[in-house]
């Protein structure tokens, strides 16, 4: 063995355990690039037009993005307060 060369170990891994994440019944979903692009042009609509409401502001943005309203909703529930912002959410 030459000087400059280290011993190799070996290491047995213990086998990966379940986390809570990976057991929850709740499935995350995969944001769309587009959603946030979908967030801001929703906030300025709300800036700059006074006449509709931010719930029919919010489904006009996303018709003409041609992004599905339902999946939108759910990855915004799940971002915390920015569906009761918009006027959409909570249920509560």
């Amino acid at each position: 063995m030459n000087r400059r060369q280290r011993a190799k170990t070996v290491i047995e891994l213990e086998p990966r355990r379940a986390t809570s994440t990976e057991t929850s019944p709740t499935r995350a979903v995969e944001p769309d690039p587009l959603y946030g692009v979908a967030l801001l042009k929703t906030a300025l609509e709300l800036k700059r037009r006074k006449d509709g409401t931010p719930e029919e502001i919010l489904r006009g943005v996303l018709a003409r993005m041609r992004l599905s309203e339902d999946e939108f909703r759910e990855w915004l529930s799940q971002q915390g307060g920015l569906a009761k912002l918009l006027g959409g959410g909570g249920g509560t």
